[in-house]
């Protein structure tokens, strides 16, 4: 069955609405319907939350003339949105965030926590659309992971769906085993691209800082969007102290972030398809 919903986590905040504008122009795209998701603590507490979305949920589909329905769960936020978008033929999830500022690392870095795990794709977003098209320009940073080639098949779906090009950038890495490995990556993407008629770019940068050469990068050709790969096994550590992700997702530009996570169910590659799935 073809993936045909996009997912906006809810909590009644300015935040979700953001979150849900952007939603509401990519399902133009996708031929997406719109499920907010909100999650209370306890069961008891779920006819209460409905009856709230509900509401919100009928002034909502006016406003922005879209077929959005109403999703309520009883459980951890880490968990449940995650849980859900796996298994009810989401394609995309599309989280506000507050990013990071000061104290708020901590609870900044809970965008990550609910992301890691899922195999449904999340955009991360910190403000409304800031232009009238969705996506033109993707960067797309590239390291020696191998399973940096399954992000390929998500510029695939965001190419097949938006048109877009796919700015490559890498690391300038010293070390000749790591550097076998990137141009295996980078190889294997650009034939990927070309043999599906992508438009692409490949930037190489000297600083061995990946995430903030490419948040630079992105502001500097006005990016729309930034394509990553999250850590494989990432730990609580990384939660905490900031791994890479976490610093590209909650990026100072407000760029909205896509990202992926590494997946052990699919075949050596990943799935090519172009459909996201």
């Amino acid at each position: 069955m073809d993936k045909d919903t996009i997912l906006v986590p809810w909590d009644f905040t300015e935040v979700a609405e953001n979150a849900l504008k952007h939603a509401v122009k990519i399902s133009a795209y996708l031929k997406n319907k719109i499920q907010l998701i909100h999650i209370v603590k306890t069961e008891k507490q779920i006819e209460e939350a409905q009856q709230r979305l509900s509401k919100d949920i009928e002034k909502l589909s006016a406003q922005y003339g879209a077929k959005i329905e109403p999703v309520v769960r009883a459980g951890s936020l880490f968990h449940e949105v995650s849980n859900y978008a796996s298994n009810n033929n989401v394609s995309l999830v599309i989280m506000g965030t507050h990013g990071i500022k000061g104290v708020q690392k901590f609870t900044g870095s809970w965008a990550l926590k609910v992301i890691v795990g899922s195999k449904i794709p999340f955009i991360v977003i910190q403000g409304p659309p800031s232009k009238a098209e969705v996506f033109k320009d993707v960067v797309f940073p590239l390291d020696y992971k191998k399973e940096a080639k399954q992000k390929v098949n998500w510029a695939l779906f965001l190419a097949k769906y938006f048109d877009v090009k796919i700015h490559i950038i890498t690391p300038n890495v010293k070390d000749r085993g790591l550097k076998r490995k990137l141009n295996i990556n980078q190889n294997f993407a650009q034939r990927i691209f070309d043999n599906h008629g992508v438009r692409y770019d490949i930037q190489t940068i000297e600083s061995s800082h990946l995430g903030v050469e490419t948040i630079d990068y992105a502001q500097k050709i006005d990016a729309d969007i930034i394509l990553i790969m999250t850590t494989k096994d990432i730990g609580f550590t990384d939660y905490v102290l900031g791994a890479k992700e976490q610093y590209i997702i909650a990026n100072n530009a407000k760029l909205p972030v896509m990202c992926v996570n590494p997946r052990t169910d699919l075949s050596r590659y990943g799935s090519f398809s172009s459909t996201g799935g």
